[in-house]
């Protein structure tokens, strides 16, 4: 590269992510092979449209690389219609919420403070700008009260309800979302970017059976290219979908991303995929556990997948803020984010959100996540000891060192 002052950074960052212990549960490590389709010549590529319906000529070799990608995903959730074009979750729910409601209709959403996404309905969203959302709130154990939703449901008699989370640490019951939307003549979307990989390794409900439409990321626990996807069962929607994606919101969709998704939905069909999410499961339960037996408070008491939600204003009188910066000066990589009921703006918080995915993909398990809750609480208890933040910085070098990412 001859670009000096790109090429100095992104070396700054390439050993900052091998140096750092990578606890955000919406990132992970993509392969080698992954990087090389989404940094590949077919970056050059303009194809306005679908395959064998473009704008513009020279399409034939890309239309392959999206109808592989296409195909790929139908198998790995099996679905009858997707879409692969959207350039992220939040162009994906975009497009969703215009092909099944209108400006102004009535939307349930999980509140971002309790977990769900800015796409949600937040008020500084699009969402929340272009649809009268209603939040439904989680109860006083931190889980989703199925019976209260149905309430709010009926009162509210919404034309959609979106479920999905953002930080939500238990399993969604698809099932139960589809016998309320369906009780108030409502469609049912799910977005399930942060639990995708679970889902296509069956360790989670699929939601594919009991929404309209399902939205996703690529990247997060599936691994693949930052980007979106679209699945739908109907028909009719799925043709609404991709007037919603093209023209409506999107121009040229980006082949070299697309290529990228369709070698992570490869890697995704592999038996090996499937072990990799039974380790990130088993990796988030024992980290969890273990931060509980230190005395730490996590929201709804522990995990059922990838993430974890740690209460450290009432467990170590820290604010999400400081833990997030206390952690980041010993190399541990994590972010604040906002608990039901919190007393501190969005920007400060009164938690932080763990997840398992990045080190997991580094071949790390419990024995290392055992060690990963000594070092947090060994930082967090002890803020203004420079003395143990070094002794934790060496700790996380050696294992940095011994598991590497490639």
């Amino acid at each position: 590269m001859k670009d000096y002052e790109i090429r100095r950074i992104i070396k700054l960052e390439k050993k900052r992510q091998n140096d750092n212990l990578e606890l955000i549960a919406s990132e992970n490590y993509a392969s080698k092979e992954v990087r090389m389709a989404a940094g590949s010549i077919l970056t050059n590529k303009y194809a306005e449209g679908y395959p064998k319906k473009r704008y513009y000529g020279g399409c034939e070799y890309v239309d392959g690389v999206e109808n592989l990608a296409k195909s790929r995903l139908k198998k790995l959730f099996n679905a009858k219609y997707v879409n692969v074009q959207p350039h992220s979750g939040s162009q994906a729910n975009m497009a969703s919420y215009r092909a099944l409601i209108e400006k102004g209709d009535k939307v349930l959403g999980l509140a971002l403070t309790d977990g769900g996404h800015l796409t949600h309905g937040h008020p500084l969203s699009f969402s929340g700008i272009d649809y009268n959302f209603v939040p439904y709130y989680l109860d006083d154990n931190g889980l989703i009260d199925y019976d209260e939703v149905e309430k709010l449901a009926k009162e509210v008699k919404p034309k959609l309800i979106v479920t999905g989370a953002s930080a939500y640490p238990r399993e969604i019951d698809f099932k139960r979302f589809s016998e309320i939307a369906k009780s108030v003549g409502a469609y049912l979307m799910v977005d399930m970017a942060h639990i995708a990989g679970e889902v296509a390794a069956g360790l989670h409900m699929s939601p594919i059976p009991y929404a309209d439409i399902v939205t996703s990321t690529t990247h997060k626990t599936l691994r693949g290219p930052r980007g979106g996807i679209i699945l739908t069962n109907n028909p009719e929607i799925a043709k609404k979908v991709d007037k919603a994606v093209f023209p409506m919101i999107q121009g040229g969709p980006l082949m070299h991303i697309i290529a990228a998704k369709a070698i992570a939905f490869n890697e995704a069909l592999q038996p090996s995929f499937i072990e990799y999410q039974k380790q990130i499961l088993k990796n988030s339960k024992y980290l969890a556990k273990c931060l509980i037996e230190k005395g730490y408070k996590l929201v709804s008491n522990g995990t059922d997948n990838h993430l974890m939600l740690v209460d450290v204003k009432s467990s170590v009188g820290l604010t999400g803020k400081e833990a997030e910066k206390l952690l980041d000066e010993v190399s541990i990589t994590c972010n604040k984010n906002t608990i039901p009921k919190d007393t501190e703006s969005p920007f400060v918080t009164s938690g932080i959100r763990i997840g398992t995915p990045a080190l997991t993909t580094r071949k790390m398990k419990e024995k290392e996540m055992g060690e990963i809750a000594d070092l947090i609480d060994q930082v967090l208890r002890n803020p203004n000891d420079e003395k143990i933040k070094q002794k934790v910085r060496k700790r996380v070098r050696k294992l940095t060192r011994k598991y590497k990412v490639k």
